[in-house]
């Protein structure tokens, strides 16, 4: 069981918030050898996992992006084209903007390149983990095709 959870069962990361009580199980002398016991403890909770429909989180990271004010509906298209989300703008007088948004941290990085060619280099944004969130259903199909379970090399 510690195993799996170290190994993963989806995309081969480990697995968390995950509690594990086992409730039946008998040990022989001559019939009960570890090996048998690991094997059947893995096979149980990699079955368990697959009947549980399982998904995998990505962590979204907040960004505060400045930019001049021409540049931002570029930049909003880049950032929903990313699987972003715009959650705020903010416009100063001095023809400057600040755009809020979620974006999963795996679009990040390209991300910096596509901003300094959008503003011209004028372009800045910081960025912090904001949380965790369940991937969208085509990308955790296409992340669990590129996993091979171990039993299912051998």
């Amino acid at each position: 069981v510690r195993e799996v959870l170290q190994s993963g069962a989806i995309t081969g990361h480990p697995l968390q918030d995950i509690e594990v009580s086992v409730y039946d199980g008998k040990y022989h002398n001559v019939d009960s050898k570890e090996v048998a016991f690991i094997a059947a403890g893995k096979k149980a909770m990699l079955d368990a996992i697959d009947k549980a429909k399982p998904v995998v989180l990505e962590p979204i990271a907040r960004l505060t992006i400045d930019i001049s004010a021409p540049c931002v509906g570029d930049i909003t298209g880049e950032l929903t084209g990313r699987r972003g989300l715009i959650t705020g703008t903010d416009s100063s007088q001095n023809g400057r903007a600040l755009i809020n948004s979620l974006l999963p941290i795996a679009e990040l990085p390209s991300f910096q390149l596509r901003l300094k060619s959008i503003s011209g280099g004028d372009g800045t944004f910081s960025m912090e983990l904001s949380h965790y969130e369940a991937v969208p259903p085509a990308v955790q199909k296409e992340l669990a095709g590129k996993y091979k379970r171990k039993e299912e090399e051998d």
